[in-house]
C-alpha cells in the first residue's frame, strides 16, 4: 500500500487509477488491513481504489455517531471530487454507506454492502466490562470469524487497545447506539441504485436473515452468499469476495 494520504480529520489510501473508483469504508473495529486483498485486487483490474480512516475517535463525545461520521465521508467525496464512486462497506461501513445513499444520492453510483448493519447488528458492547481481559476481547474478535484463527495476534491486539482505552470505548458505544437508533428499514424502498450484497452464511454478527432482508427492502439488489464465512468475508474469503465483486460490478457497469 502507498504511504497514507491526509484530508481533514481524515487519512486515507488512494490506490491505483481509472474512472472507475471504489471507497471502500470499514467497521466500527475495522482497519486498513480489513480490504488489504481487495485493494491489491482491483487497483490491478483499472480501478481507483481510495479507503479513509473512518473518524471514529475524532468528535467530542456529545457529537460522536453514525450521522457524523457520514457527514465526514460526504466532505471527503466532494473535496477529493469523487463523486459517482461505488461505494463498499463493511459493517458500520455499510451503514454509513446506507445514510450517504439516503442523504446524498447524488454522490453515489452503487453501493457494495457485506456484513452491513443499518437493519440489526449484534454488537461488541457488552464485551466492553471485561475490557482489560485479554482473552475476553481475544474470544470476541475470534467469533466475528467462522474460522477463529482468521483473529490474528495482530488484529486482537488492535481491538484489545481500544477496548482498553476508556475515550475510545465509550465513543464506540455511543457510535453503536446511534447505529440502533437509525434504523434503515424504512429508507431502503427509495434507494434506486444498484446494491450488491455479499454475506457470510456464518456470520452471527449480522446473520443471513439481515442479508434476506436488505435483499427484499432495496429495490435493485443482488445477494451473494460466501460459505463457511463469517461477518467480514473480504478478510476470511477474499479471493471468492473479490472475484464475486468483480463480476457483479462488469455485468452491471461494462
Amino acid at each position: 500500500m502507498s504511504l497514507l494520504k491526509k484530508y481533514n480529520k481524515l487519512d486515507y489510501i488512494d490506490e491505483g487509477s481509472g474512472d472507475r473508483t471504489l471507497i471502500l469504508l470499514h467497521g466500527l473495529m475495522g482497519t486498513l488491513s480489513n480490504f488489504k486483498h481487495t485493494i491489491d485486487f482491483f487497483k490491478k483490474r483499472g480501478y481507483r481504489v481510495v479507503m479513509p480512516i473512518l473518524p471514529l475517535y475524532s468528535f467530542p463525545l456529545i457529537r460522536t455517531g453514525v450521522r457524523t461520521i457520514s457527514k465526514a465521508v460526504v466532505d471527503f467525496i466532494d473535496e477529493l471530487g469523487l463523486q459517482g464512486s461505488i461505494l463498499v462497506g463493511n459493517s458500520l461501513g455499510g451503514h454509513i454507506s446506507l445514510l450517504l445513499a439516503k442523504d446524498y444520492s447524488d454522490r453515489i453510483k452503487a453501493m457494495v454492502l457485506t456484513g452491513s448493519s443499518g437493519l440489526y447488528e449484534k454488537n461488541m458492547g457488552a464485551s466492553y466490562p471485561k475490557r482489560n481481559n485479554y482473552e475476553y476481547i481475544k474470544k470476541k474478535a475470534q467469533e466475528v470469524f467462522y474460522d477463529p484463527e482468521v483473529a490474528d495476534k495482530e488484529l486482537v491486539d488492535d481491538v484489545f487497545a481500544i477496548s482498553s482505552n476508556r475515550i475510545k470505548v465509550l465513543k464506540t458505544i455511543a457510535i453503536a447506539k446511534t447505529a440502533v437508533r437509525h434504523n434503515m428499514s424504512k429508507d431502503l424502498p427509495s434507494m434506486n441504485i444498484p446494491v450488491c450484497l455479499v454475506w457470510g452464511r456464518q456470520d452471527l454478527v449480522t446473520p443471513p436473515s439481515v442479508a434476506e432482508d436488505f435483499h427484499r427492502l432495496l429495490p435493485d439488489a443482488d445477494l451473494y452468499w460466501i460459505d463457511k464465512c463469517g461477518h467480514v468475508p473480504m478478510m476470511e474469503h477474499p479471493d471468492q469476495f473479490n472475484e464475486t465483486l468483480f463480476k457483479w460490478l462488469k455485468a452491471r457497469f461494462d
